[in-house]
């Protein structure tokens, strides 16, 4: 069972509101921190929000860096938009004279100094700044300089017992470039946050973020995606659908489109999903739309999460039908969102749904498609995690969810990419039959758990007026091999233009 982790205010707030609440209020004071993680994978970026969170707290704090200069650590926080006025750094790099021709044996580096005077260095900075917060870059080259675990484990047991009685929060970054994976710390850490970065095959990289170890303290596991923006990281929390629930009143939602409230028994319920399959060009991402319309018409905010149509391209077409999405857009009644896939983590997709419906009251949301969302995706398995948690808190925020699925193929046996059928609360099929020697579309509810629906298959037409649906078309056959074939009277199918 989830529960959602209790909340600690006197913690020092990492500056990163996404980890503070994966962290269930930020990092324990007085406590030493590992954060460690590959090259690139932000745990600077990191590092510096938490300095800066306390300095904008009105409290001390230091930066030793021994694996970048001053300049590089200042030119990193320019990139964000940040000034490092207030935060002491202490770059610790050889003498001078080390870099002398005249006096050098060899080139040296921060690495070849000894240990001891290394320590030294650190532990006089302290001394002399006496800061709350203290980021220590890197572990690698204390590691070096130990020339073992022995001496290592028992170098950084005493930088923890010397923080501790100074009372500073301390966090030590590690690059994980050591040769063997040396687990030292993290059994002397109170707490260890790794940072990963994965590179797909095709689209931009993918970050994510997974507290290990937390002592004393139930934080929220696994791994939650991220991002580095200008401005820092931006963390997006698993949603746990478990700890968001709402009282609404689950009435019928009525679609405004002539037929289609009869042939759902009433229509859509408040809070539950609607599913909508079938082939290319049979109507699906119009259905949909209808639908959101119909909730702005009705006094309420509807959201449009467009995959796979240009947004542009979608308002344009939309005009035919008599629908001006930019003046719904612009009343605020109506937002529309292009994703894009490829550039986009399955994380912040979510982040993304959840502060749609947080911030603007948005109770009627609309993924057009899951084929697009589904590329967000590694695997078929995450997407089904990802989409039952996304469906299920919708439904518990009383916000009906209307999601479109393109089919393979357009007649005969159709497969979806995805199989989210026992997802939906509700399932509609759509479908092209042939009759009187044209293509004609029929739409049928193969599913409703909110209650009664019609078991009949009816014709439907798209017109300028949007979808309208005809009486129930009862002489088919083929229906359950994918190729439904009226087999009745022309009498029985709805007039059309030309027809």
């Amino acid at each position: 069972m989830n529960s959602t982790p209790a909340r600690h205010a006197d913690d020092a707030a990492t500056g990163i509101p996404g980890l503070d609440d994966i962290l269930a209020g930020g990092l324990k004071r007085s406590r030493v921190f590992l954060i460690e993680g590959s090259p690139g994978t932000g745990k600077t970026t990191a590092a510096m929000s938490f300095l800066l969170a306390g300095r904008d707290a009105g409290e001390k704090t230091l930066y030793v860096t021994l694996s970048e200069t001053e300049d590089e650590l200042r030119d990193t926080a320019a990139s964000h938009g940040w000034d490092l006025d207030g935060i002491d750094v202490f770059e610790l790099t050889p003498p001078e004279n080390l870099l002398d021709e005249h006096q050098q044996q060899s080139l040296l580096y921060s690495s070849d100094l000894e240990l001891g005077e290394t320590t030294r260095l650190i532990l006089e900075a302290v001394e002399k700044n006496k800061p709350a917060r203290v980021v220590i870059d890197s572990l690698s080259e204390i590691r070096l300089l130990a020339q073992g675990s022995l001496r290592y484990r028992r170098q950084v047991l005493a930088l923890k017992h010397y923080f501790a009685k100074h009372g500073a929060t301390v966090v030590l970054l590690d690059d994980l470039t050591a040769e063997v994976s040396d687990k030292t710390v993290h059994s002397v850490a109170h707490g260890v946050v790794r940072l990963e970065e994965l590179a797909p095959e095709y689209g931009a990289e993918r970050r994510r973020i997974r507290v290990t170890k937390y002592r004393g303290r139930h934080f929220r596991g696994g791994y939650h995606d991220f991002t580095i923006r200008t401005g820092g990281l931006e963390v997006f929390p698993r949603l746990v659908s478990s700890e968001h629930r709402t009282r609404f009143e689950r009435a019928p939602l009525k679609s405004d489109i002539l037929g289609m409230d009869e042939l759902l028994g009433g229509g859509v319920e408040r809070g539950t999903s609607c599913l909508v399959l079938g082939p290319a060009g049979t109507g699906k991402s119009l259905l949909t739309l209808l639908f959101a319309v119909a909730a702005v018409r009705r006094g309420e905010r509807a959201a449009l999460f467009i995959f796979d149509e240009e947004v542009g391209l979608f308002i344009e077409r939309t005009r035919q039908f008599g629908i001006d999405l930019e003046s719904l857009r612009a009343s605020g009644d109506l937002i529309i969102e292009q994703v894009d896939a490829a550039e986009l983590s399955p994380g912040e997709f979510t982040s993304r749904v959840r502060e749609c419906v947080a911030s603007s009251g948005a109770r009627t949301v609309v993924l057009d498609s899951l084929n697009g969302y589904q590329a967000a995706m590694p695997e078929e398995h995450f997407l089904l995690l990802h989409m039952h948690e996304l469906l299920q808190y919708l439904n518990r925020q009383g916000a009906t969810t209307f999601l479109t699925v393109a089919q393979h193929g357009l007649v005969g046996e159709m497969r979806s990419p995805v199989d989210v059928t026992y997802l939906a609360d509700t399932v509609l099929l759509l479908r092209y039959f042939e009759a009187m020697g044209q293509v004609r579309r029929a739409i049928s509810v193969m599913k409703k758990r909110a209650g009664l629906h019609e078991r009949t298959i009816r014709e439907y037409d798209i017109d300028s007026s949007g979808i309208r649906l005809g009486e129930p078309l009862r002489e088919f056959q083929g229906v359950l091999r994918g190729v439904p074939t009226f087999v009745g009277q022309q009498s029985g199918l709805m007039e059309r233009p030309g027809s």
